[in-house]
């Protein structure tokens, strides 16, 4: 009996068990659906989806993907809106205008992710904008104020809008065009100039946006009729006491010229007020007057003038001066870098001969581009003849400038020979750099020993060998570990951790990368001869034989060595150096390019080393 009833309380407990773990439910991806795309524009639009089964497990993602190919998944562009079970709604931004896109809602929990019903939709296309002409409200004989009003953008931003205008209907941007100040929708104004008198004018208002360009209605006005218009012609004939003068009557305004000349005089703007001599008929066109009994060594002024029933007009005040004072003979010095600045130099000049006349101003000018003008950036230096010395200030750092001498006199303004400069630059813990123009690229001439980043940020120094072997972010450190010694000499020797930040060099500055040294080589004759261009020249720093080394390029390579990366030891210095390259080599991530140049070979080798190596770095500037 007591084995029957031990037989039916396994049998019974086996059935609660079977029982229990038969009818626990099993977990599944979750069930949604996805809502319909409203609030549709040209590049936005909005969505959502419902929850409605989380599948017996935790929804720890969901929103909307889509794309325009049907089928999308959160691999491609989606949003993410909370967990959980519900509805969310969701905003697709940055679409293509005109485009059809296919929408899902998804959600994820630990069984997968599920996807809702696929929805579909098309984008807004852009239109022409709506625009209307509006009359100008003043008018001269050769200017007009029309403008327009753009009511409608046609669903992309106006980029220009303004006025066209010809002398027949329906005038294009093809035709004369004025574009109003800014873009965008609403009214707007321009002014129209170099009108012809008495003409009629056709204008339409235009807006251009992504769709092309929309018009408004033509209208007309017609200019009033004007003075004419003259000119005054440069006095380039004269003597001691005698000159040609003359001027251009350009436009008649719509009424004969009876007469034309020039007024002149010592004092500016001598119209009417000067002395007059007419010109033999009147008429348009250019004419010449002779003036006499002027007085040597004077400046004149003279304005010529036109005539006709609507009044006389004057053109631009010209001015001359006799014989026999010429402008002054200045010579330039050459300019000088001061090695403890890196926005200032030395330069100067000789005035050796003052023109006849009185030197009143003399100095140096300065620019970035060719030929600099004394009405620009310049330091004066007293007046008269002989030399001169100034100090520019303050340049920029490593910029190219040009440089002259000049003098001025009654007879205007003299240069001397132009030179070149470049500035030295400097970095964030105030190292001062010389730098140097290859090509069209501005080097650093020395390898940069900065110990911090840009920002402030200070740089590691490691002269453990074992931890320096270990590092996976940016170091650096001293040759041998002798700051004292190579610092000044050689710079710093970084990992390619420091070589490839982008703060590493100064502002405005960066880490050569890999391209940038294939221009620098290419533009000295490729890499087999660059090294020698390259280069400091002789046996101070290099070993013999320094195989074709000239330094020709003014790069003044130096053979710093190496740190070696698989046990940090110091090697080389005298016999070879390695430059960084701020790129990754391309068929090892491990890796990043550089150069190397030898003392027994006047290539520049490329290749990949791996990123614990310690090299030198040259900025170049951006």
């Amino acid at each position: 009996m007591k084995k029957v009833f031990s037989y039916l309380t396994a049998l019974l407990l086996l059935t609660v068990f079977a029982s229990f773990y038969g009818c626990k439910k099993d977990k599944d991806m979750a069930t949604l659906t996805t809502t319909a795309a409203t609030s549709i524009t040209i590049n936005s639009a909005s969505s959502g989806g419902n929850i409605t089964d989380d599948g017996g497990a935790e929804v720890t993602a969901r929103g909307i993907c889509w794309g325009t190919a049907t089928g999308p998944t959160t691999a491609g562009s989606k949003t993410s809106d909370g967990t959980g079970v519900g509805s969310f709604t969701s905003s697709l931004t940055g679409l293509t205008p005109n485009t059809k896109y296919y929408v899902r809602a998804y959600a994820t929990n630990s069984e997968g992710t599920a996807y809702g019903n696929e929805v579909e939709f098309t984008t807004n296309p852009i239109i022409g904008a709506t625009v209307t002409t509006t009359a100008p409200t003043t008018l001269t004989s050769t200017t007009a104020n029309p403008g327009g009003n753009i009511t409608a953008d046609g669903g992309a931003p106006v980029t220009e809008r303004g006025i066209v205008w010809a002398l027949t209907a329906n005038p294009t941007t093809s035709d004369n065009k004025v574009a109003a100040a800014a873009a965008g929708t609403g009214t707007f104004t321009v002014n129209l100039s170099s009108l012809q008198p008495g003409t009629l004018y056709h204008i339409r208002a235009y807006a251009i946006n992504t769709s092309g360009t929309a018009y408004g209605n033509d209208l007309t006005f017609t200019t009033p009729a004007a003075k004419p218009t003259v000119t005054t012609a440069a006095v380039t004939v004269f003597t001691q006491t005698t000159a040609t003068a003359g001027g251009n009557v350009t436009a008649t305004g719509g009424a004969d010229v009876t007469e034309r000349g020039v007024y002149y005089g010592t004092q500016a703007n001598p119209a009417t007020t000067g002395t007059k001599v007419a010109a033999a008929a009147g008429g348009a066109g250019a004419f010449t007057v002779n003036l006499t009994g002027l007085t040597p060594g004077t400046l004149y002024h003279v304005v010529a003038f036109a005539t006709n029933s609507a009044g006389t007009e004057f053109g631009a005040d010209q001015t001359f001066t006799t014989s026999p004072i010429t402008m002054a003979t200045v010579t330039s010095t050459a300019p000088t870098l001061i090695l403890t600045s890196t926005t200032s130099v030395t330069a100067g000049g000789n005035v050796t001969a003052n023109g006849g006349g009185t030197v009143s101003e003399r100095g140096v000018c300065w620019g970035t581009s060719a030929n600099p003008v004394a009405t620009g950036s310049h330091v004066s230096s007293g007046t008269g003849t002989g030399t001169f010395t100034v100090t520019l200030t303050p340049l920029q750092e490593g910029t190219l400038y040009y440089v002259r001498a000049y003098a001025i006199n009654e007879a205007g303004t003299s240069y001397g020979t132009e030179y070149q400069i470049l500035t030295m630059m400097s970095d964030s813990d105030d190292n001062i750099y010389r730098t140097v123009r290859i090509g069209n690229q501005i080097w650093m001439a020395e390898n940069l020993k900065v110990t911090q980043f840009n920002n402030g940020t200070a740089i590691v120094e490691e002269q453990s060998a074992s931890n320096w072997i270990a590092l996976t972010s940016a170091a650096y450190c001293w040759y041998s570990n002798d700051e004292t010694n190579n610092k000044p000499l050689y710079g710093a020797l970084y990992n390619w951790y420091a070589a490839s930040a982008a703060n590493l060099c100064p502002a405005g500055w960066r880490v050569a990368s890999d391209e940038d040294w294939t221009t620098l080589t290419t533009t000295l004759g490729g890499e087999a001869l660059a090294g020698g261009k390259l280069k400091e020249a002789g046996t101070t720093h290099w070993l013999a034989p320094n195989t074709g080394a000239d330094n020709s390029s003014g790069f003044t390579a130096l053979p710093g060595g190496y740190r070696y990366r698989l046990d940090g030891s110091f090697a080389d210095a005298g016999k070879l150096s390695y430059w960084w390259t701020s790129t990754e080599y391309t068929y090892d991530n491990t890796k990043g390019y550089y150069r190397e140049m030898f003392n027994d070979q006047a290539a520049v080798a490329r290749d990949g080393a791996f990123k614990t190596a310690g090299k030198y770095v040259r900025c170049i500037k951006q």
